[in-house]
């Protein structure tokens, strides 16, 4: 009996040991965000004193920001360790390193977006959207040519690809065992994730050359050229999907004596539906922006035009540029085209982006109760 109450005592005397070793103080839930405020104003007036006496070109918001973060780590350190022990000390140190890598991978971000929104406003009106650039010399004009030009060789280049890709990626996940057919597919469609997009424009030229001769240019080669780009991202990105679909499903529809092709059809791809239509959508987005194959395949144009087969086609990406490197004797007007140009391309991409979220929330299997 007193061997046992002297064990009993000896337990409860390292427990509260150890609670004693681990028992300290806690930050309020206030004082970090508190730190974080004083740690980003001090770096912001340290910054604009810097610019006020001319130690700096300009106000740099992005360095303060930086420099804010990184104080904050340094005295949140601090604060914890004479506070709560270096164990959490060391916890809101990473948690506060995290946080600054993740601000500063975002800051590119926002200041493209910052940069693209302030400088493409001023030609961010009704004419830009119902003017082409035809007859058009310094001031005036708009992208309405453009924009239509993207739109339909970016839409054809999907609807040619879109299937290709999708029923490849069938292929390779439901019907191929690993035989030669299968690893060609597989070599290929990694051989052309790889290739330069000029060399798609290269080929989509060489191939209408061969029809028309030489000198062509045509909307409906560059939309080739962008199919030939979206096709890998499309099969990559389908096939992952369809591998995660859980092979229960499968078995269950086969054991109802469903065929394999309808059980496809009607369990695998709405299954992951979602998943396929965010890959179209950064398939899209990976070639909306291209200009190098759309230079060579359709060239570019001042006038509207709604035929594919039917003449030249111009681009967003080629506006910009060309509305850059073509500066007339009123050099803002050009650059206020590209910039409004550039944010047109932006916000394209961005409705895209909402699209294939509403279509995937749609078309996403529903969950029971």
């Amino acid at each position: 009996m007193t061997t046992t109450q002297t064990r009993t005592d000896a337990a409860h005397s390292s427990g509260n040991g150890l609670e004693n070793a681990y028992a300290h103080g806690r930050l309020g839930r206030r004082v970090p965000w508190l730190v974080l405020g004083a740690t980003m104003l001090l770096s912001i007036v340290a910054f604009a004193l810097l610019a006020a006496a001319g130690s700096t070109d300009g106000f740099n918001i992005v360095g303060a920001i930086m420099v804010g973060a990184l104080g904050y780590g340094v005295v949140i350190f601090i604060t914890s360790l004479l506070v709560e022990g270096m164990r959490q000390a060391k916890d809101r140190l990473v948690t506060a390193l995290v946080t600054t890598a993740f601000i500063i991978a975002l800051l590119p971000l926002i200041s493209l977006l910052y940069t693209v929104v302030v400088n493409g406003l001023p030609r961010f009106d009704v004419e830009f959207f119902t003017w082409s650039m035809r007859s058009v010399v310094g001031e005036g004009g708009g992208a309405v040519h453009a924009i239509v030009g993207t739109l339909l060789m970016t839409l054809t280049a999907a609807v040619i690809s879109v299937p290709i890709g999708l029923m490849t990626s069938i292929y390779l996940v439901e019907y191929s065992r690993g035989g030669p057919l299968s690893r060609a597919i597989n070599f290929f469609v990694d051989v052309m994730t790889g290739i330069p997009s000029i060399v798609a424009g290269l080929f989509a030229y060489a191939v209408f050359a061969l029809i028309f001769g030489p000198g062509i240019r045509l909307g409906i080669a560059g939309a080739i050229a962008l199919a030939v780009l979206m096709i890998p991202v499309v099969v990559r990105s389908s096939e992952d999907m369809l591998k995660l679909v859980p092979n229960e499903l499968r078995e269950a529809s086969y054991a109802l004596g469903v065929p394999k092709w309808l059980t496809v059809l009607k369990i695998v791809l709405p299954t992951a539906m979602a998943g396929i239509t965010t890959g179209v959508m950064l398939a899209i987005a990976r070639v909306i922006g291209e200009s190098a194959p759309l230079l060579v395949a359709a060239g570019f144009t001042a006038n509207l035009n709604y035929d594919l087969f039917d003449g030249r086609m111009q681009s967003l990406p080629l506006f910009v540029y060309n509305s850059y490197i073509a500066q007339g004797t009123d050099a803002q007007a050009y650059l206020d085209r590209a910039w409004a140009g550039a944010l047109t391309l932006i916000l394209i991409v961005m409705a895209l982006n909402l699209l294939a979220r509403l279509i995937a929330k749609i078309f996403s299997p529903k969950k029971g109760r």
